[in-house]
Formats: C-alpha cells, structure tokens, sequence
C-alpha cells in the first residue's frame, strides 16, 4: 500500500526543476497604464510631449520639458473583476488594491550662457508600479470530456520508469523520496502517490488515469497578489530651443506570489478510481533587473512635436519559491484518501529576458488651449528569452518563438485648457502577444481625468478602464480545458505636482 509522503528535494539537486512557462515571462513583458494621473487620463500618450514624470518612462527626453524643480506622488486604487464561463456556469470575481503607484523628483539646472547651444540640464529619478498582480479568478462547471488526471498522465508516460516515483527510502524517519531528476518526475511523483495514475505494464513504466470515463465537476481558484516596480535614473538636456535628448537607467525589483487551487469530483464509477481529488500550487517570485531607455524629442514647428525612444529588454535574474500539495480520495469499501505534498523550497536563480520596444511619438499643441498626442510602439514578444542554459529553458525558448509574435500599441490622448482647469482624455489599443487570440486577445480601453492648478501645486484625478479576453488552460500540458475570461480593469488615480 502507499503511504504518505513529504518530497523534500536539496537545493543543488534543482537545475532541472523549474517550473516556468511562457505565461510567466509574460508578466515581466506586458506593461499596464499606471504612473501620474495626467499621464493615465490620456492613455499614456506623451512620447512626443514631456514634462510629465511618467512620461520620462516612455521618452527619457521629456525630462528636459520640465523648465522648474518639480516632484510628484501618485495613490492609485486598482480594481480588477473577471468575468469566467467554463462549460456554460458562469461566475464572476473581483479584486480591489490601493498603493503609491509612482513618486518622483527632478532637478533643473539652467545654462545662464545664452550663446550656449545646451540650454538646460536635468537630472531626475522616478519610481513606478508598472505592474500590479493582485488579482483573483474563480471557475466552476462540469466538464464532459477531461480530467485533470490526464496532466500527471503526461508526465508520466511515456516510458517513466517506476522506480522513479513508486521506490521511497525507508531507514529512519526519512520516509520520503529525495533528488528526484527534474520537473516531469516530480508531477508524476505526485499523480501515482496520490492514485491519480497506476501502471499498467509488468514492467511499470506505462501508465492509465485511475478514472472512468464520464463527467467531472471542476472548481478552479486563482489568488496573486505582488507587483513590479521600477526606479529611472534619468538624464536629459535641451539643444537650443528645438531637440531635446535622454538616457535612463532602470532598476527593476519584482515580488509575486500566485496560489491555485484545483478541485475535482465525479461519480462515474462508485466501486474503484478516483472519487475527489483537489491540486494545489503555490509559487513565489522575487527578483531585481536592469534595463536602459534612450530617448529623443523634436519641435518640428511651433506647434508640431515628434518623439522617439528605444527601450531595452529588462535582464531579470529571479527564483522561486515553491509548494506542491495533491489529496485524492478513492471509491472504496471505507473511501481510502491519499495525500502527498512537498515542502517550500527554492529554485537556484535564473536570468530572463524580456522584449525590447520602439516606441514613435506625435504631437500637437494649439497654443495654451490644449493638446492631442499619438504613440505608436511595437514589442516583439517572441524575443523573451529565459538565459539560464538547460534543456527545459531551450524547450520553453522554442515554444515562445512558436506562439509569440511582435505586437504594437496605440496610444491617443488629448488635453483642453481653461484657465486654471485641465480637461483630459484617452484611448489606447494594444495587440496580443500571441499569435493565437484565443489564448490572449487584443486589449482595448479609454480614460478620463482633469487637473486644477493652484499656483505652484497641482491636482490631477484620472480613470482608466481597459478590457481584455483570454482562453489559457488550466495547466501547460496534458489536460487541455480552458475557461473563457473576460477581465476588466478599472483604476483611478489621484497625483499632488509641486513646483519648488
């Protein structure tokens, strides 16, 4: 009979043991509207502008705009709510976060020689919440066709031997299986301690789900919570009254944590097999990175402005933190259950790389009336590369240049003036990374927002809105089905701009 297991795997034994897919990387690729409320109301719209501390982080030039000290702080509330069908049972979930999403500062030094060409110098540093993870997903149906036994069924056929997941070391109180090779033995581990899967070959290494064919009702919990932030170290000078130039440096940090929860239950056959079964998974990521932005704006006339601005792929070097925990219950004369976990423990670190961006900017100023402004940047996502070497990294390598595509995005916002007021706009467009929309599609949103000044000081208040749908599996390999989400995201923002 098998027992109850702890898997305890030592650190130097992980090389092979990640657990990272494509989705993954993608946290780290996408960006989402956050930053100072002026620069969320329109979209993000300022390659071709400045002057807005958000703005540094698409067009480093626009730092040189600023013609005063300034620092700004911006409290943002997130609220993100998904919209789930899953074999026609729909539920819908919601999550709310408040953080300061971005807080800056910038030193002007202006050149008192007028027959100097470089009028202004200005140093800045600006840190942002380019990302925040908090998020929950709730799913639930039955479905006809699957169950998630046919994901430990992958890993284990074929022909993985059965001395690597059914022997267990007895002496002592280690009763538990340690140094198991990679990632593809552990979930089998998991799959045949807790019944999921049997052999079904003398020689135990072909294997058959202990289920019979029918219907599966399936609940699927998601909870993350964490962020990306990042801090620019910004450069930036005007040449006479028309070219302005500049260079970040990116420091990147990164805190992420994802809990899943998988249940399972059918009633196919009530004399042998699988009656329940719950999966669950918790994964913590933490990390720093680097990346650099070159930028450069223009005033082709009075009125007319052009940008443009390269950014750099972001060099993560990151770990993991994991846990695996599956319980099953077997349909038998006294309903024998079975559960087999693993303890917490860390990935040696990796090195990602995420995809470079061109970003191409114009605007145009009708005097001190007001503003439109259009960006236009493209990303070629299939160029995310993890960087640490070993056959499950080039195998996840080659799925991302399979799946992935270059994407654009297109951002349009707009200002009108009067007086002390600020009205503002915005609309913005991005495509999927994928080349499959169904997995991810295109996202598509609006914003709002206006300003007051007072004086020296400031207010701006902004919100966003953007939606997007995507169809991702449950697991990477073996059991297939997908929900049909449809996420919303709703944030405002609020910024205090003090001129010193």
């Amino acid at each position: 009979m098998k027992k109850y297991f702890a898997l305890l795997i030592a650190g130097l034994s992980f090389v092979n043991l990640q657990a990272q897919t494509i989705a993954d990387a993608l946290l780290y690729s996408q960006d989402q509207l956050t930053g100072t409320a002026r620069f969320g109301a329109m979209s993000g719209a300022f390659g071709a502008l400045g002057g807005d501390f958000s703005s540094i982080n698409v067009n480093p030039a626009g730092s040189a705009v600023f013609s005063n000290n300034q620092a700004a702080i911006t409290f943002t509330n997130y609220n993100k709510k998904n919209n789930s069908e899953y074999f026609g049972s729909k539920i819908s979930t919601s999550n709310t976060a408040f953080d300061i999403n971005q807080a800056g500062g910038a030193l002007v030094f202006i050149n008192s020689d007028e027959k100097n060409p470089w009028k202004k110098f200005v140093l800045s540093v600006d840190y942002e919440n380019t990302s925040n993870f908090d998020n929950a997903i709730t799913t639930f149906g039955t479905n006809p066709n699957q169950s998630v036994t046919d994901y430990f069924l992958s890993y284990a056929n074929p022909g993985l031997y059965n001395s690597n997941i059914s022997e267990t070391m007895i002496s002592g109180t280690n009763n538990f299986y340690e140094f198991l090779p990679d990632f593809r033995t552990q979930q089998a581990f998991l799959g045949y301690q807790a019944y999921a899967i049997n052999p079904i070959t003398p020689d135990n290494n072909t294997y058959e789900a202990n289920v019979t064919a029918g219907n599966f009702y399936q609940e699927n919990y998601i909870d993350s919570k964490g962020y990306n932030g990042k801090v620019a170290f910004n450069v930036a000078a005007q040449y006479t009254d028309r070219f302005y130039f500049g260079l970040n440096l990116n420091s990147h940090f990164t805190d992420y944590e994802k809990s899943t929860l998988f249940f399972e239950e059918n009633d196919n056959n009530q004399t042998s097999g699988i009656r329940n079964l719950q999966f669950e998974n918790y994964t913590h990521t933490y990390g720093n990175g680097f990346s650099f932005q070159l930028g450069a704006l223009a005033k082709l006339t009075s009125s007319l402005r052009a940008g443009l601005a390269y950014e750099s792929p972001t060099w993560y070097q990151l770990t993991d933190e994991r846990i695996q925990i599956l319980s099953s219950i077997r349909y038998t004369p006294t309903a024998i259950g079975a559960t087999i976990s693993s303890d917490l423990f860390s990935t040696p670190t990796y090195k990602l790389q995420t995809a470079s961006k061109w970003t191409g900017s114009l605007a145009y100023v009708f005097g001190k009336k007001g503003l439109i402004s259009v960006d236009y940047n493209i990303k070629n996502y299939s160029n995310i590369a993890f960087k640490t070497r070993g056959y499950y990294f080039n195998t996840i390598n080659a799925n991302g240049d399979n799946v992935l595509h270059a994407a654009s995005e297109l951002r349009i916002g707009g200002e009108y003036r009067i007086k002390e007021w600020s009205l503002r706009g915005g609309y913005r467009y991005e495509q999927s990374p994928y080349k499959d929309k169904r997995i991810m599609g295109d996202l598509a949103g609006f914003s709002t927002g206006f300003g007051y000044h007072f004086g020296t000081t400031r207010l701006d208040l902004s919100y966003a809105y953007s939606q997007r749908k995507s169809q991702e599996p449950f697991f990477t390999q073996g059991f297939t089905a997908a929900p049909k989400i449809k996420t919303e995201n709703n944030n405002f923002a609020l910024t205090l701009v003090f001129e010193l």
